[in-house]
């Protein structure tokens, strides 16, 4: 048997240790990027009928524009995780927050559609890198007994970022009534971003990917930061760091690359992560972005009352609907350690299959007393399995089953492919929509999810490891 090393006697001294009051922390500040994401999705959603009202946009400009907050996540998750596993997690998730300040500056500011692509550009650039590296960082500073609860509860925070949007949205419209609430609503995106960017300059960098570049000393230091109640037990372990240890870390660090991904060893886990992370974000952002449209076209409500109070009463449904995906991912948080990560997957896209096919059987029953509760029941359905399955374990496949020196690099591929079907998503939905209607996108919704189970079934492997 082969001696234990040192990173290996650190990473099992992180991993053994009680949950402490400083890693819950810093789990907070790593939830920036999955709360933003969800709360840029909903904030657009709401502001875009009065961005078009305010600019008369045609199908394909809305599209565009909203493809675009999707596109920037594409380049901000493939950019993200190999500098992460470069350069460092720490590094990252304060430039991201930056860049998504950047965006929201400039969204807020536009004057027409070239201004509000660029920003939410840039926003999308900040989410997408935020993704890989939370979700790495995350899985390196806590203890294996919550690490699975606790990463699936980073991409839960995306549905509270959609209930603050809904409920700071909700309140603006309610209190100023201008058209411009968009700028707003688009600025406020920028105001929680440089709140966390401020929060995260005191945390400490990932001890384990310290210790994969051979910096033991620093490594350390972060390890007696997270774990102070563990500081004897640090000091003792790296009080002779041998030479043999640490050359194998470094020889260890510089085999990473993306290339590896597609290599025998990781080939089948790479289209696990990617491929039902790419189909669940065609529904996930497609359905998210445009609830509140899609509200309006099968008229839930059954009264009109101008642009505004349209959209306080399409945000306000909206809201209600949301909801379900933070009780979705509660489930999730209790369900996937429970049941494994691929089973709550298949059965998180078989609900979301169903949900949409009962939207599907409501718009065809629109003069019928069940129009209204099936609605409600197929998008409730949506989103809640869609949380508590493919939503949280798409997250938390790749920090699971690649090591430290891929880990942000296999989660960045992952995002950044999931992002493009993200982009697809509401690009085409738009069009989809003014071309054939809502049952179209409806349509494309169902067989997206059928798809996802049935990639899931071929694929998956449960790696508890």
């Amino acid at each position: 048997m082969s001696e234990i090393t040192l990173p290996q006697r650190l990473t099992l001294l992180l991993d053994e240790s009680p949950l402490n009051g400083i890693q819950r922390w810093l789990w907070v500040l790593s939830t920036g990027g999955t709360l933003l994401d969800g709360f840029a999705i909903f904030v657009f959603g709401v502001a875009m009928p009065l961005i078009i009202a305010e600019f008369h946009f045609q199908s394909d400009v809305v599209g565009l524009i909203a493809a675009s907050l999707m596109f920037g996540a594409v380049f901000g998750a493939g950019l993200g995780g190999v500098m992460s596993d470069r350069l460092g997690r720490k590094p990252l998730m304060l430039i991201d927050m930056i860049i998504v300040c950047a965006g929201a500056a400039a969204s807020a500011l536009a004057k027409g559609p070239t201004m509000l692509f660029i920003g939410q550009l840039l926003v999308g650039v900040g989410i997408g890198i935020d993704f890989p590296v939370s979700s790495s960082y995350v899985s390196e500073v806590l203890p294996k007994r919550n690490r699975a609860r606790l990463m699936v509860a980073t991409i839960a925070c995306q549905a509270l970022g959609m209930l603050l949007a809904a409920a700071i949205t909700l309140v603006l419209l309610k209190t100023v009534d201008s058209m411009q609430n968009w700028q707003l609503f688009l600025a406020s995106e920028g105001v929680i971003a440089f709140l966390f960017f401020l929060l995260r300059l005191s945390a400490p960098d990932s001890p384990n990917w310290l210790m994969a570049r051979g910096r033991f000393a620093q490594a350390a230091r972060a390890f007696i930061r997270i774990m102070p109640e563990q500081r004897e037990a640090v000091l003792q372990l790296t009080s002779n760091i041998g030479n043999q240890s640490l050359a194998s870390s470094i020889a260890r660090a510089r085999t990473s690359g993306i290339s590896i991904l597609f290599s025998r060893a990781y080939r089948a886990r790479t289209v696990l992560v990617a491929i039902p992370w790419f189909l669940m974000d065609i529904a996930t952002y497609g359905v998210g972005l445009f609830t509140p449209i899609i509200l309006g076209a099968i008229d839930v409500s059954g009264k009109r009352g101008g642009v505004i109070a349209d959209d306080f009463a399409d945000a306000r449904g909206s809201s209600a609907i949301d909801s379900f995906l933070l009780f979705g991912f509660l489930l999730g948080i209790w369900a996937v350690p429970r049941f494994g990560r691929i089973r709550m997957q298949v059965i998180g896209f078989a609900g979301m299959t169903c949900g949409m096919i009962l939207l599907l059987v409501a718009v065809h029953l629109s003069n019928s007393s069940l129009h209204i509760p099936l609605v409600f029941t197929g998008f409730i359905m949506f989103n809640l399995l869609m949380n508590a399955g493919p939503n949280s374990t798409t997250f938390t496949l790749a920090p699971i089953l690649f090591p430290t020196q891929l880990r942000a690099t296999a989660s960045g591929f992952a995002a950044g492919v999931a992002k493009i079907g993200a982009t697809f998503g509401v690009f085409l939905l738009p069009i989809l929509k003014g071309t054939f209607g809502v049952p179209a996108v409806l349509g494309m919704m169902a067989a997206v999810g059928l798809l996802g189970l049935i990639v899931t079934l071929v694929f998956g492997r449960e790696d508890t490891g």
